[in-house]
Formats: structure tokens, sequence, C-alpha cells
């Protein structure tokens, strides 16, 4: 049975602690927001405007009409050179990602109308995703251009099938509505593992822990005392994460506030118990906090889907990813935000957080001593 006269007074105690210690208040209250704004605004996926040299031989006026309309793209900003060396040694030092060339003779085989005009796009494979852009940029371009085209000469004709793409969840295409639920969940991790990555220890190293074993404090007791504080404090930097992040940044957040409030709860019981495991058996603060961090941070950002893609893994990684309760949480939270309270989604997440939970909290009760000894 737990007393709840002694589990109160230890939580006063707890709470005195944090209130005296300036980087608990600093960890739980500056860290996220901070946190949050370096991923939201430092991390973009987005390439909404591409540095792209031009080299145009040809002055007629196709060529011309075909330069104005890649300067009239929004995605598209135009360096021209006078020659090709110049474009050549400018893509080689990255101040611009691509080129395009247009031939002396474009302009007549265009009038010739044979489909033997062509272009020439060279783009930086150093960045994949940015060459793909370039292409795709000056493909639509070229499409629009040559759409213009035949109906200046009255050849327009109704397509047989028209294409009107539509993005579900993420209707914008702003991939800060995808980055910043995950950096939450990678914000979180960082939290809840430092919060108590140092409780414990910090007990051993003042050697007020000997003063507690010797009083009739029960372990359960104990852990729920070093436990609940911090609970508060992690759900109070949550809050402040949503609030930055649809107040401040316009995140949309389509999903419940009672599924988040769950699903967060799990996940800090997964987060705090690996920190105060950590605390527990190395009753070193410093060791304990860069372990933390250690087997916190680094897995949460690599391992959890946040940014890399998980099916783009090897098999072998793909399936240590399993065993990140980050990969679940992400996977939460970008389901709240973007989609909403998707039952078929969430239930498989909240199940795997609660084992995670159950698990971490186990191991550190069963590492929790009764006595100097260690037992």
């Amino acid at each position: 049975m737990i007393d709840l006269r002694r589990l109160s007074a230890l939580c006063r105690k707890e709470l005195r602690q944090i209130v005296r210690d300036p980087s608990s208040i600093l960890i739980a209250f500056v860290l996220p927001v901070l946190l949050l704004f370096i991923f939201g605004y430092g991390i973009n996926l987005d390439a909404n405007r591409v540095r792209l040299g031009l080299f145009c031989q040809d002055s007629g006026a196709e060529a011309q009409t075909f330069v104005a309309a890649l300067r009239a793209s929004p995605y598209i900003e135009l360096h021209q050179a006078t020659s090709r060396p110049v474009l050549d040694a400018q893509l080689r030092a990255g101040e611009i990602r691509g080129m395009v060339v247009i031939d002396n003779r474009f302009s007549a085989l265009v009038r010739q109308g044979n489909g033997a005009a062509a272009l020439q796009v060279l783009a930086d494979g150093a960045e994949p995703n940015t060459a793909n852009f370039i292409a795709s940029y000056v493909s639509g371009v070229w499409q629009v251009w040559l759409a213009g085209r035949q109906r200046d000469q009255g050849l327009a004709t109704m397509p047989t099938v028209t294409l009107l793409p539509r993005y579900w969840f993420n209707p914008s295409t702003v991939s800060r509505n995808y980055l910043v639920p995950g950096s939450i969940s990678v914000i979180m991790t960082i939290i809840g593992a430092l919060l108590t990555s140092l409780v414990v220890a910090r007990e051993w190293e003042r050697g007020t822990m000997e003063a507690l074993l010797a009083t009739p404090v029960r372990r359960s007791e104990l852990l729920l005392a070093k436990i609940l504080p911090y609970y508060l404090l992690g759900m109070t930097a949550m809050v402040m994460c949503v609030v930055v992040a649809t107040g401040l940044m316009g995140v949309p957040l389509r999903g419940s506030l009672v599924a988040l409030f769950v699903v967060t709860t799990l996940f800090l019981g997964s987060a705090l118990g690996l920190g105060l495991f950590l605390s527990t058996v190395m009753r070193n603060q410093f060791v304990a906090a860069q372990a933390a961090l250690t087997a916190a941070f680094l897995p949460a950002t690599m391992l959890s889907g946040f940014v890399f893609e998980i099916g783009s893994m090897p098999l072998p990684v793909q399936a240590v990813t399993y065993l990140i309760p980050a990969r679940y949480f992400v996977s939460a939270l970008q389901t709240l935000f973007q989609a909403g309270t998707l039952v078929s989604v969430l239930w498989g997440n909240v199940v795997f957080l609660l084992v995670s939970a159950l698990f971490w909290l186990g191991m550190t009760a069963a590492k929790t001593p009764r006595r100097l000894d260690g037992k």
C-alpha cells in the first residue's frame, strides 16, 4: 500500500528541489521553445526557389519568350550568363544549383515544328532532391510555354484527361507541418530523459539517498515521488510546444486534445522511465546525463522517421526502429496534427508506448535499492 502522506511529502521535496535548481527550469521551459524554433525554422525540406543559371545563345522570339517564362516562375531564381564556362564555375562553386542551355538553333527548330528543338538542363546531383526539383520546375515551365504557344497559334485542343492533384492531410505541402510534430517528439524525448537522469544520481552524490533509505519510505513511493513532479514538467513543456507550433508557426492540430494527452502521457512514461533507470544505475549526474542524451536523442532523431524515411533504411536498421518509442510517438503526433484522431493508426502506437512505459518503469523499480547494500 502507498502512504499518501509520505508520497505527498516526497513530492513536495522534489518540487522544492526543482524550484531551487535552475537547470530543471531551463530544461523544462526554455529548452523546448528554443529547440522548436530551431527545428521549425532551421530545417526546411522545401525548395521553393532554386538558383538556376541560364546560357541563351539564341536571340529569336521563341527563345526569348521561353526565357521570359523561366523568369516568371515563382520557383526559379534565374541567373543569366554570357558564356558556358561562367555557369560551369558557378555550379562547381555552389552558387547555382543547375543551368539551362539554349542552343542558337532553338527558335528555328521550334518554327519547323518537327519536334527537333531541345533544351539542355544540368543539375547539381550532390543534392538529389534539389536536382529532381530543378528537373520538375523546368519541365513544368516547358509545358506551360508549349501550351501558351499553341493557344497563340490557335492550335489549342481540349485535353482528353484533366489531372487535378489534391494533397490530403497537408494540402499546402509545407514541410514545416510535417517536421514540427516530429521535432516535438525529439524535444520531449530529450526533456523527459534529461529531467529524470539527474534526480537519483543527485541524491547519491549529495548523500541524501542514505537518509531516504533510512526512512520507512517504500520503493513504490520513492519512484512515484521521482516521476510525478517531472511528469507535470514534461506535460507543461508539451503544452508550450503545442501552443508555439499552432499559435506562432501556424501548424494545424486536427486531432483530439484528449488523444494528444493520452499519447504524450504514455510516451513520457517511457522517456522518464529511461532517464530514471540510467540515473539509478549510474549514480553520477554527468555520466547519467550523457547516457540519456545518447540513448534518447540519437535514436529519436535518426531512427524515428522524423527526418529519414524508415522504409528506405536497410532491413536490419528497420528492425531496430521497432524498439524505439520515438518512432511510435512521431507517427502518433503527425497523425494527430495533420490527419486527425484516426483510431486505426493510433491504437498500435498507443499499445507499444504503453508496453515501453511499463518496461522502463519496471526496470527502474527492479534496480531501485531499499538498502544501502543495493538490494
